[in-house]
């Protein structure tokens, strides 16, 4: 991978200057102190004052959905929860949009989340994260679009399930074990198979073999979506996953301060049972929390 970045140029004029670029080892070290926590989706100061006292690594502007256009958070306020709070922040820009970067990168933001949870600003292209010096998030849905994003210089792969129904984890659960089932492939075939396995899951060849190499992504993988328990949160962790990503919604129960806390503790503690028992148990049930009946019907008629 180039440490050195490169030069795009729309218009006959650099968009970036490649002096201020960051090496990408320096970029991926940098999301390494991520790994083992819980990032918390907020759309408030005091949401992200909430995150931080419940033990939360980092928190992710973003907006609150009321139809039409989902484009990057206003960058007031960004500041003004970058002032409340001392744990980094993440910012989402809209796919494709690099000046939503440029932006997001000259007020500070310690990562930059290319979020296809916004709207798309570019269907055909992703921005090109070697440009920047701020590390950036970016989802997957399977290893071949993992690695395509780390070659493009993501720093941390989040491992995207269900975007619109809260609560329900299938679509994650599903998606992390195609993406760590892939990696179990590719450990066990022969070197001479490689071509055709980054060919088949259209993936640059050298991330491929640097996955090989390695035994996993070469970057920190996060889950998201549907994630609201701390059992959730402990599954994805088992699973292998390195954190996990939680929407707004938590904040939306009784006490979000308390639930909050427990997945935080979960993400800690997801190998223990007993710790696990007892965390649930200081929780409310939530009726926020159950998965819409649509849902539910679907998959008593996909059963029958």
């Amino acid at each position: 991978m180039d440490q050195h970045g490169t030069v795009t140029i729309y218009n006959h004029s650099t968009i970036t200057d490649t002096t201020k670029t960051c090496p990408f080892s320096i970029k991926a070290n940098l999301a390494q102190i991520l790994r083992g926590g819980a990032i918390f989706e907020v759309n408030d100061p005091q949401q992200a004052k909430i995150a931080e006292q419940a033990g939360a690594c980092s928190v992710v502007v973003s907006e609150k959905q009321n139809g039409g256009v989902w484009r990057m958070p206003e960058p007031s306020l960004v500041k003004e929860i970058k002032r409340v709070v001392s744990i980094p922040v993440i910012a989402c820009v809209r796919v494709g949009h690099f000046v939503e970067a440029q932006i997001m990168e000259s007020i500070g933001v310690d990562y930059i989340d290319e979020s296809e949870i916004l709207s798309i600003a570019d269907e055909d292209h992703f921005i090109n994260k070697q440009n920047f010096r701020t590390p950036f998030v970016c989802g997957t849905r399977n290893l071949g679009d993992a690695l395509r994003r780390i070659r493009e210089g993501a720093a941390i792969v989040r491992i995207q399930g269900e975007l619109s129904n809260w609560g329900d984890i299938a679509k994650t659960v599903k998606n992390v074990r195609s993406v760590m089932g892939d990696i179990r492939v590719l450990n066990n075939i022969d070197k001479d198979e490689v071509f055709a396995f980054a060919k088949k899951i259209a993936a640059p060849y050298e991330m491929v073999v640097q996955t090989k190499q390695m035994g996993r992504l070469p970057v920190v993988q996060f889950a998201a979506g549907g994630i609201v328990t701390p059992a959730d949160a402990a599954l994805m962790m088992q699973l292998g996953c390195d954190g996990v990503f939680l929407k707004s919604e938590v904040f939306e129960c009784r006490d979000p301060y308390k639930r909050a806390c427990g997945i935080v503790q979960a993400v800690r503690h997801y190998n223990d049972s007993h710790m696990l028992a007892e965390i649930s148990c200081r929780l409310e049930d939530d009726a926020g929390m159950n998965v819409n009946k649509d849902m539910i019907e679907q998959f008593g008629h996909s059963e029958a």
